[in-house]
């Protein structure tokens, strides 16, 4: 068989196994699902979410998922717990535990030391009927037919599952929360994401000198302050209240002196855009970017609501704030 061939065969045998295991995990979605998830939002304390072998790993994901989305949470490795580390679980908190069988023996420690603890015991396992299950207060399953390796070994399908039901977990409490797209930006701050919810064109604006001339600005004039503040472009504005009458960029100059002859007596007003696109001061930079992409333009001028100019942004600015 050729390389090629195999490859295809074994991928696409892997993603129907774990599309069905997918499908399948609809019924997990039970009263002790809901009661489960309605403990967490009601607690007063953490989740400690906790698991062994590629589960941890699983376990350290659903953590960063909750803690972004407003439900507060600490990775607990299971193997480390019955081994002092225990100790960080305190009386409010409840917590979660990941495995397959339930039946591992760190597993089977740690539910029982839990229990002797009185923290309420969630158990995210593929059986209702093991040790893990029988301990816990509520049970949520995710039970695979075969894992999605030709050996019916390696955690693939299980941790999918476990993965995605974690998922349906941290978005329900995110609901229940009423978390918001402004709430989702203060946890991610620093990332794309975050910038793409809270980063607006006054920001953008802002770290540029802005490129102004009056209407009645020589054509040097014009050249000189596009040249000085290297936006590929200048606003025209009024002289009395910085209105913003047009806009003037590397574009216009070009057709303007491919159209011209004698261009010595020209003035801002004869080459600018009159009632260019603007942007609204206020505006997500993210809006800005897609008014940029639809019209297929490089700049974009700020204006207030009454139309006063207040800058001009770039689609550089955009790729170096990591919006594109």
């Amino acid at each position: 068989m050729e390389f090629s061939e195999l490859i295809r065969r074994v991928a696409r045998r892997t993603l129907s196994i774990e599309e069905a295991a997918l499908a399948g995990l609809q019924s997990s979605i039970d009263d002790d699902f809901v009661k489960g998830v309605k403990a967490i939002y009601d607690s007063q304390g953490r989740l400690i979410v906790t698991g062994i072998g590629k589960t941890a790993i699983v376990a350290k994901k659903i953590v960063a998922t909750l803690n972004s989305t407003g439900t507060p949470a600490i990775f607990l490795h299971a193997a480390d717990a019955i081994h002092g580390d225990i100790g960080m679980i305190l009386p409010d908190d409840i917590v979660l535990c990941l495995s397959k069988s339930g039946e591992t023996a760190e597993i089977r420690v740690l539910s029982s030391l839990v229990r002797q603890f009185g923290n309420p015991l969630i158990a995210m396992v593929g059986r209702g009927d093991c040790t893990l299950a029988k301990q816990a207060d509520y049970t949520f399953l995710t039970p695979v037919d075969r894992e999605a390796d030709p050996n019916n070994l390696a955690p693939t399908t299980s941790t999918t599952v476990q993965m995605a039901l974690g998922d349906a977990m941290a978005t329900a409490l995110l609901a229940l929360r009423g978390f918001s797209s402004k709430d989702f930006a203060q946890f991610h701050p620093g990332g794309s994401l975050g910038k793409r919810l809270y980063l607006r064109v006054d920001d953008l604006a802002g770290h540029h000198e802005c490129p102004r001339v009056s209407a009645d600005a020589t054509l040097r004039e014009v050249i000189i302050e596009m040249t000085a503040k290297r936006l590929g472009a200048t606003g025209v504005v009024s002289k009395d209240d910085d209105r913003l009458l047009g806009i003037i960029t590397d574009g216009d100059l070009r057709r303007m002196l491919t159209n011209r002859t004698k261009v010595d007596h020209l003035k801002a007003a004869d080459i600018m855009t009159a009632e260019p696109r603007t942007v609204l001061q206020g505006t997500l930079a993210v809006k800005a970017l897609e008014a940029m992409r639809t019209n297929s333009i490089s700049q974009l001028p700020v204006c207030g609501p009454t139309g006063r100019y207040i800058g001009m942004i770039h689609l550089h600015d955009l790729i170096r704030e990591g919006l594109i």
